[in-house]
């Protein structure tokens, strides 16, 4: 079963709270309080975020979090990468050269075309999407056949 970390799942909770008022400045307590989450989860969720460049701190009295941009310029790609790192099926999705099987296993290519699939569909969900709590309507058939394996390797 293909899985996200629950980590993973409260940031992209913790920002879209965020996103739903992305004129305020957002305190972890505040947050934590808002989606019922400990607030230690909520913290390190928070450095994780601001670490991959999401969210911009505040110290001070009125500090708090923001938005590093707009909802529509984040993606769910761009939450689960913050967390678990980059959107991959295998090793070899994620990067060439780093599998000791390459050359004899035949089903890379296949991996490769899953993974950039599925990371097509994660970047065409925006956190704007995500905090909307009306359901997203997603395509019926996914444009796997259109994907060009080589801009998955550049």
């Amino acid at each position: 079963m293909l899985k996200l970390s629950r980590l993973t799942d409260y940031a992209a909770v913790v920002m879209a709270q965020i996103a739903r008022h992305p004129s305020a400045s957002h305190t972890a307590a505040d947050l934590a309080g808002a989606v019922q989450l400990p607030h230690p989860t909520v913290s390190k969720t928070l450095k994780m975020l601001v670490k991959a460049g999401l969210l911009d701190s505040q110290r001070g009295a009125q500090g708090g979090y923001r938005l590093a941009r707009p909802a529509s310029h984040i993606t769910a790609a761009d939450i689960i990468s913050a967390i678990e790192g980059p959107v991959a099926m295998t090793e070899c999705s994620q990067a060439e050269g780093e599998c000791e099987l390459a050359a004899t296993c035949g089903v890379a290519d296949n991996w490769q075309r899953v993974s950039l699939a599925i990371r097509t569909l994660l970047e065409s969900v925006t956190l704007a999407h995500l905090a909307d709590t009306t359901p997203i309507k997603l395509p019926v058939q996914l444009p796997i056949q259109t994907i060009n394996l080589s801009a998955a390797s550049a």
